[in-house]
């Protein structure tokens, strides 16, 4: 069974030797998803913006390694404020409201950069090839 890698912008991936998501057999494991540009740096405006830029990001790794947003079965969202967890939810039900992961929401102290409302985590579940 081979393993299968995509690989996004962020420039922590290759600084720190990750890949944003990888494929084994039918599962999918996307890392932990920052709200990062296309240029490196970091989503500008509320939660909800930075989410919406992680589910983005984190679902076209996945799409990339054979799945889609419907074949995602966990998310996990770090997030620093309580009170971002209803925008952040709704941004969630955005992409998966008819799928309905297992889902995990989680305030941390901080994230990597201090912008940073959230991080997010997802695992898919695809057909074999």
């Amino acid at each position: 069974m081979t393993k299968k890698h995509a690989h996004g912008t962020s420039p922590y991936e290759a600084k720190y030797g990750f890949s944003r998501a990888v494929r084994k057999g039918d599962r999918i494991v996307v890392a932990g998803t920052g709200p990062v540009e296309e240029d490196g740096s970091s989503t500008p405006g509320d939660a909800a913006a930075q989410t919406r830029r992680c589910f983005e990001i984190a679902v076209k790794a996945i799409e990339e390694l054979g799945g889609s947003a419907a074949d995602v079965v966990r998310t996990r969202m770090f997030i620093t404020d309580p009170a971002d967890g209803d925008s952040i939810g709704e941004v969630h039900a955005e992409f998966f409201g008819d799928t309905r992961p297992a889902a995990t929401m989680v305030v941390v102290a901080s994230l990597l950069r201090e912008e940073w409302r959230v991080e997010i985590e997802a695992e898919a579940l695809v057909e074999n090839e």
